[in-house]
């Protein structure tokens, strides 16, 4: 955090909260709640290395491997899958057809590439299971004790899988994910709609609803959605980076912050506006 994060958040460390300011918390799950970014990366390179690979040997350019930090971070993380593919093709300059959602996993097409990485995924989820980050849970448990609704959204498409097996699912009062926004037709991140659309299940407006993010795009949507306070999880050390995205708070961890430091933190957003 910045000096003038500490002590926004350090000016309200313990004491008693006389009233909240927000009604609503929208998380989401990837790097928030759930220890499956990093999953989601393993996946991302498996399928897009193999498939470089394989273009490499059928001469159509030179073989550069799919890293985390070039890659992974920029073109992929908190992107629905087939934007994230087409994404990432497009920084290295390949074009492929759409293609279908009913394409096999690893056909040569956008969706086909995206199914591919998604069974990657799945059978990784499958053999290692989905940790927790033990903070996040803590703080989401005193939220919904002080009556504060809880929402995740998310552009994974595997929320219900996931949520079940680390059994955290009934945490949450709405779920806006992958499957839910295609239903609806609503824009990915950076897009504030899946933000927007559980605040709206929990009969919440943005302006009296936080986001909890951790991708860079996540962070633009809060920011452009017209929630209370952007919160910024970085994981990757990326804390500047989610400042210029819009996060009016960065923590490296949420154990770092508490209901009366949030507060805290949209009095004083408040104050500038």
């Amino acid at each position: 955090m910045t000096a003038s994060e500490n002590s926004v958040f350090a000016s309200a460390g313990g004491t008693a909260v006389p009233g909240r300011e927000f009604d609503a918390a929208i998380f989401d799950m990837d790097g928030v709640v759930t220890r499956t970014a990093a999953v989601h990366s393993r996946a991302w390179k498996r399928m897009f290395d193999d498939y470089l690979q394989a273009r490499a040997a059928r001469g159509l350019g030179a073989f550069r491997e799919f890293t985390h930090g070039q890659d992974y971070l920029r073109c992929v993380d908190g992107r629905p899958r087939y934007e994230g593919v087409a994404t990432f093709l497009k920084s290295r300059g390949i074009e492929l057809p759409s293609g279908s959602p009913d394409d096999a996993p690893g056909a040569e097409t956008v969706c086909g590439l995206g199914n591919r990485k998604n069974a990657l995924f799945n059978e990784i989820i499958a053999r290692e299971g989905a940790g927790l980050y033990e903070s996040t849970i803590a703080l989401i448990g005193m939220l919904r004790a002080q009556g504060c609704k809880v929402g995740l959204a998310t552009s994974s498409k595997n929320s219900a899988l996931i949520l079940n097996k680390s059994g955290v699912a009934p945490l949450f009062g709405s779920v806006v994910d992958g499957i839910v926004s295609a239903m609806l037709g609503l824009q990915g991140k950076p897009a504030p709609d899946i933000f927007q659309a559980a605040s709206a299940r929990l009969g919440v407006h943005p302006e009296h609803a936080i986001v909890i993010e951790d991708a860079v795009s996540g962070v633009q949507a809060g920011a452009d959605g017209g929630f209370a306070l952007v919160i910024g999880v970085a994981r990757e050390n990326n804390h500047d980076e989610l400042r210029r995205a819009g996060a009016d708070v960065v923590v490296s961890d949420l154990a770092e912050t508490s209901i009366a430091q949030i507060n805290a933190a949209i009095r004083a957003k408040r104050g500038r506006a």
